[in-house]
Order: C-alpha cells, then sequence, then structure tokens
C-alpha cells in the first residue's frame, strides 16, 4: 500500500512539539469501534457520533462508536455464539483472551454509545427492540460501569452475537498522543426492528450519513474526522448494502496501522502506511 501523508493541525503540531523525544510513549490500550451500517435512500448509511468538545481524547471529532476494553469485557460467562475468541484472536493476530475482551467491548460500547444491542436469546435471533426503560437502566449502567456486560445478558437470558461482527481495520494511535488506543475496527448492520437512539454521556450530536457523504463532509470542513474514521468510511462507500459489510469483512485483509510525524522542509505531516497482515 502507498504511503499516505496527512497534514497536522496547528494544534497538533503544537502538541507533537512538547513532546520530549527521550519520554517514552504511552503505552496503547486495547480498544474496539464499530461501523454500524443500515441501508437508506441512495445506499448504506454509518452511524457517527460528534464528541463532546471537552473530552480528552478526540474532541469534537465525528466518530463510531467505541472504547477501551473494560477488564469485565473478558468475564468467561458471558453468553456467546459465533465466532469463537480463538477464531477472532486468529483474525486480528492478538491473544485469544485479548480477542474476547475486544468482541465483548465492541458489543458494550456500541449498547452505551447507540442503544444497539448485538445480542440474542438464541444462536439465530437478534433483541428486537431495545427503547424501553428497562433497558435504558441496563445501558446508563454498563455506561456507569456499575456493571457489566455479562449481568446485562446473564439477567436477560441473552447470548452475544459475535456472528454480527465483521473485522475490518486495525490501528494504533501515534506516540506522541497522552491517551493511545490500539484499536481493532468492526463493521455490524443495524439489527432488523432495533433503532439508535441519542444516548451517549460523550458526544453532543449523533447522524446516519452514507460514508461517501461523510467524507465530502469532512473534505469541505463541516465535520472532523481523525484519519482512521476517514479511511474505513472511504473503504465503505463502495458498498451497495448494509450486509455487504459482513460478506467484505470476511474475506478482508488488513495489517496494522500506526501513523508517524514526518517533518518535510519545515511542514509536520503524519505518515499513514499499513503493515503487512
Amino acid at each position: 500500500m502507498a504511503i499516505e501523508r496527512v497534514s497536522v493541525p496547528a494544534a497538533v503540531r503544537t502538541q507533537i512539539e512538547a513532546v520530549d523525544a527521550a519520554t517514552p510513549p504511552v503505552p496503547a490500550r486495547d480498544a474496539a469501534t464499530v461501523a454500524l451500517l443500515r441501508d437508506g435512500p441512495g445506499g448504506p448509511q454509518v452511524y457517527l457520533l460528534r464528541r463532546h468538545g471537552q473530552m480528552m481524547f478526540a474532541a469534537g471529532q465525528a466518530v463510531f462508536p467505541g472504547g477501551a476494553v473494560d477488564p469485565r469485557d473478558g468475564d468467561s460467562d458471558i453468553g456467546w455464539t459465533g465466532p469463537t475468541a480463538a477464531q477472532w484472536g486468529a483474525r486480528f493476530g492478538c491473544p485469544e483472551a485479548v480477542a474476547r475482551g475486544l468482541v465483548c467491548a465492541a458489543v458494550r460500547e456500541t449498547f452505551e454509545e447507540s442503544g444497539v444491542l448485538l445480542a440474542g436469546p438464541d444462536p439465530a435471533s437478534v433483541v428486537a427492540d431495545t427503547t424501553g426503560d428497562d433497558w435504558e437502566t441496563d445501558r446508563v449502567g454498563l455506561e456507569a460501569a456499575t456493571h457489566g456486560l455479562g449481568e446485562v445478558l446473564g439477567r436477560r437470558g441473552l447470548l452475544l452475537r459475535s456472528d454480527l461482527l465483521g473485522a475490518w481495520a486495525h490501528w494504533i494511535t501515534p506516540a506522541f498522543e497522552p491517551r493511545r488506543y490500539d484499536t481493532r475496527f468492526f463493521v455490524a448492520a443495524l439489527p432488523p426492528g432495533q433503532q439508535t437512539r441519542d444516548v451517549s454521556g460523550e458526544s453532543d450530536a449523533v447522524t446516519w450519513l452514507r460514508p461517501r457523504d461523510a467524507l465530502t463532509a469532512a473534505a469541505d470542513g463541516r465535520i472532523d474526522m481523525m484519519p482512521p474514521t476517514v479511511r474505513v468510511c472511504a473503504d465503505l462507500a463502495d458498498l451497495a448494502y448494509a450486509a455487504d459489510a459482513l460478506t467484505t469483512a470476511a474475506e478482508r485483509r488488513f495489517g496494522t496501522i500506526q501513523p508517524r510525524v514526518v517533518v518535510d522542509d519545515g511542514e509536520v505531516w503524519l505518515e499513514i502506511e499499513e503493515q503487512p497482515a
């Protein structure tokens, strides 16, 4: 893959220049994010949240639902159906325990930040409606970390549906960032009957956009998106239907991307190159 260069805004350049070269980078936390798609007029649309301007990471950016893996995401008592954690580990090139946490984090964060739950009572069905007050109580509890995903699913007799997710990409936050994440990107289609809700406490706006329209809005300066979000939207732009994301993901091959800082003739760039899978 060709090396891509992205210009660095002045604020980020100041942040880069403030980093002591002798200081080792902050360790990157495992994280998961999900590009949630639905069919709409003119083609599939992707769900985007705009993070609050006061957030410590990616403030003001349009992002997919996602976040860091919680220790309880690796609990072995979480009901599960679909590809195993070992299979996900092989897909992402990580240990089985890490893969289990990533998949559970992907499902939990999607529910926390959109109200959509990728789970069902058996391997062939999925929850049809998550809009009631009791569901909201569970969602808020997960968001506040007063209980874990395993408790919610177990109490409701539900299984996590890992087959409703597809592996899409792997990005690591650049070394200069004070908060860093080793993020695996998933794709999923909005389950029949479910609907998203503007519920996340970390965002101040949500929207559904065709991936190509999101790219246009970013190019025009109407929304801000980080390079990983831009790249994933570009990869999704030619899909004919939301379900095609899972089909494509099953055959997709990808490596790891960790942008690095490059100074060229006084200009500061982020250089993006995907490493071999």
